[in-house]
């Protein structure tokens, strides 16, 4: 029997640009309940990108940012007669939404001693250009993908 279809919390759009991956941005960097702090981190950020002379829309540099850092393949952990194999597999959309903002988070927070909106905004500029840490990573994410398809017939 299949399993029922998880009910997903919805997630109203944020209040300055009207977009729902920005309020997911800014829950994503909340840490311990303060939402006010991670929108003023987003949302200076967001102003560093448009006051910067190559940053231009912040609102497009931050989708092209996503869809840059946002993986299109991963690989599972599958455990098939006693051995556990890497078995690379498709990323759904949600998950790839969800991965790219964890990394660019992760990639910004990693900068020590810069400001938390200077170093998203870095981050995103960035990953737009298609450089830095969370591009990095879905690089990596791919090759090891890539390395693992000889076992893609156990994906089922």
């Amino acid at each position: 029997m299949r399993r029922p279809i998880k009910k997903r919390p919805t997630v109203s759009p944020d209040i300055v640009y009207g977009q729902v991956d920005i309020e997911r941005l800014i829950n994503y960097i909340m840490i311990r309940g303060q939402k006010e702090t991670a929108r003023k981190i987003v949302y200076g950020a967001f102003a560093i990108i448009k006051n910067d002379k190559e940053g231009g829309d912040p609102l497009e540099v931050f989708q092209t940012a996503l869809r840059n850092a946002g993986p299109l393949m991963e690989v599972r952990s599958r455990r098939v007669g006693g051995a556990n194999y890497q078995v690379p597999r498709e990323v759904r959309p949600e998950r790839r939404e969800a991965l790219a903002l964890r990394w660019l988070i992760a990639a910004a927070r990693k900068q020590k001693g810069v400001p938390m909106h200077k170093a998203l905004a870095k981050e995103l500029m960035l990953a737009a250009k298609e450089e830095g840490d969370a591009v990095k990573k879905k690089e990596d994410t791919h090759k090891m993908a890539e390395a693992n398809r000889a076992f893609a017939h156990f994906a089922w």
